[in-house]
């Protein structure tokens, strides 16, 4: 029998599109069988959540606060906080309207906008949601919290920890039912950008998000209230808890007690988001081979590093209008030095890495395209100091020359200068948004070294630091009044082979990205996010 790393090795390579050969789906969109976006409890108690913060207004802080020493004052915990919280991190952004036809989008970016990712909230007593410690349901679609359970006030107090716990859940059916095979990639993916956002959001009120990794997989599901809903296709995978404490406040938990917290008797029964559904049983074999039974989180990283940062562009307004851009123009640009100061914020410590407690796995090829002063062509970002000699013994070839004005703690450097726009595109399934942005970046790992050394539960935790990285590169997109998008389609060995790394070589893409000037659809009408509830 093939070992638990064979089986995540084996779906890597299956689920690798090829030129001619892309990883299995329908191949088509089934319209009857799309899944509701919105997962509700039917018959769970409902609490609308507050929008505005005090803390947070639409000229303070600023995106260079989040990155300064100290940043913004920690806000008092209270329904205030929670309800600004998930409005900058999970809630609806707008709605788009062409024709008879609406949908929303939201502040977190996910694969297709099929938004795989649920949100659950586990909190102490709090003034206008209950007197006892509670499990909730984030809503995007209402902006509220919906009650699935109380949880014991002496085990809540043995947590010992002043914040309150996030848990992430993915439904893999939402993705599948477009991507087939490859959508457990995808709902990685958008964990990663979950925990990049949240992280951001706590920032913006003086707060700190860390991931609590690794937990098992069954106490987290049992945490979460997941554990028998008996939702087959529909069914929700647990995949991580994130803890918010007050940027000053000592960090700890006890995750003993935290094991032992689970709920007992749960209100609600949650919907059913398709009438039928296609079975994509390779997506329940990956999730069994890198399932956590891990019972000793890592230590907590330190707090997040100061960056260089001179955008002084109101952050609030920031996160929420992110978008993921459907085009470019293939004309904007950038400076050398906002380029630079963009790398220079993926790199490790800052906001949003700080929130994971692993050591950095992932490396940036970047396809530069039209960066002023710095030549097109291809260069190679390290963001590990440890992976220098593992590259430069894969490209023997390369330039290895920084570019110009170059700064020192940016280890950015050159692999050859040329026109690779056409590659690009070609790499990217042919895509032309990866061409006509700025510069586009395939996101690197050592694959096979990574899982054998932290186990195949990484595999998963390998997707969420490239979603973190792509969330970062979207704000910093934004900030300059730019756009970005993330791009899950793209040929494996080809990108492989436009760096030149050897056939047999271990090193894997997993993410692609691209940054430039976004091309609007003048047909598109947009609505605001709450429309459907301010109207009433």
């Amino acid at each position: 029998m093939p070992s638990d790393l064979e089986r995540v090795l084996d779906y890597h390579e299956r689920t690798a599109h090829r030129p001619g050969r892309y990883a299995a789906s329908l191949g088509y969109l089934d319209w009857d069988t799309q899944p509701n976006p919105f997962r509700l409890y039917d018959g769970a108690e409902r609490y609308a959540l507050p929008r505005v913060h005090p803390h947070v207004s639409e000229d303070s802080p600023t995106w260079a606060d989040l990155f300064r020493d100290p940043g913004p004052a920690p806000a008092a915990l209270d329904l205030d906080l929670i309800g600004s919280l998930c409005f900058h991190a999970f809630a609806l952004s707008a709605w788009k309207q062409a024709g008879a036809s609406r949908w929303s989008l939201r502040v977190n970016p996910s694969s297709g906008n099929l938004h795989p990712t649920e949100v659950y909230l586990l909190a102490g007593p709090l003034a206008g949601l209950s007197e006892e410690p509670g499990l909730y349901h984030y809503s995007p679609l209402l902006h509220g919290l919906e009650r699935r359970a109380a949880l014991d006030a002496p085990a809540w107090q043995g947590l010992d920890f002043p914040g309150v716990l996030v848990g992430l859940s993915s439904i893999a059916w939402r993705e599948a039912w477009k991507y087939g095979e490859r959508a457990f990639r995808y709902c990685n993916h958008n964990v990663g950008h979950a925990v990049a956002a949240l992280a951001i959001a706590a920032a913006l009120h003086g707060w700190r998000a860390v991931l609590v990794d690794p937990l098992p997989d069954a106490r987290l599901a049992a945490l979460l209230g997941l554990g028998d809903l008996g939702l087959g296709v529909e069914s929700e995978h647990p995949e991580c808890l994130v803890a918010l404490l007050p940027a000053g406040a000592r960090p700890g938990l006890n995750v003993a007690a935290l094991l032992d917290l689970a709920p007992t008797a749960l209100a609600g029964q949650p919907n059913q988001l398709s009438e039928s559904h296609h079975e994509w049983p390779i997506l329940h074999e990956v999730a069994a081979a890198t399932a956590s039974a891990a019972a000793t989180p890592r230590p907590w990283p330190p707090p997040p590093s100061p960056r260089a940062c001179d955008l002084e562009v109101p952050a609030a307004p920031l996160v929420r209008r992110r978008r993921s851009a459907v085009a470019m123009d293939g004309r904007t640009g950038l400076t050398a030095p906002a380029f630079y100061d963009m790398l220079l914020r993926t790199l490790p410590g800052g906001q949003p890495f700080s929130a994971l407690p692993w050591r950095p796995a992932v490396d940036l090829a970047l396809m530069v395209h039209r960066v002023q002063g710095v030549e097109p062509g291809l260069y190679l970002l390290v963001r590990e100091p440890g992976r220098v000699a593992r590259w430069r013994a894969a490209l023997p070839d390369a330039s290895w020359r920084a570019p110009p004005d170059c700064p020192g703690e940016l280890p950015l450097v050159g692999l050859r200068e040329g026109d690779v726009r056409r590659h690009a595109a070609l790499v990217s399934c042919a895509q032309d948004i990866a061409a006509d942005g700025a510069f586009a970046v395939a996101m690197f790992v050592d694959l096979r070294a990574e899982l054998e050394r932290e186990g195949p539960a990484h595999y998963r935790r390998l997707y969420w630091e490239t979603g973190a990285i792509g969330q970062q590169l979207y704000l910093e997109a934004e900030a300059l009044g730019i756009a970005a998008t993330g791009i899950g389609c793209f040929f494996d060995q080809p990108t492989r082979n436009l760096l030149g790394l050897p056939e047999a070589d271990e090193l894997r893409s997993l993410y692609h990205f691209t940054v430039g000037g976004r091309v609007d659809d003048p047909r598109l009408r947009t609505l605001d996010a709450y429309y459907h509830l301010d109207r009433s």
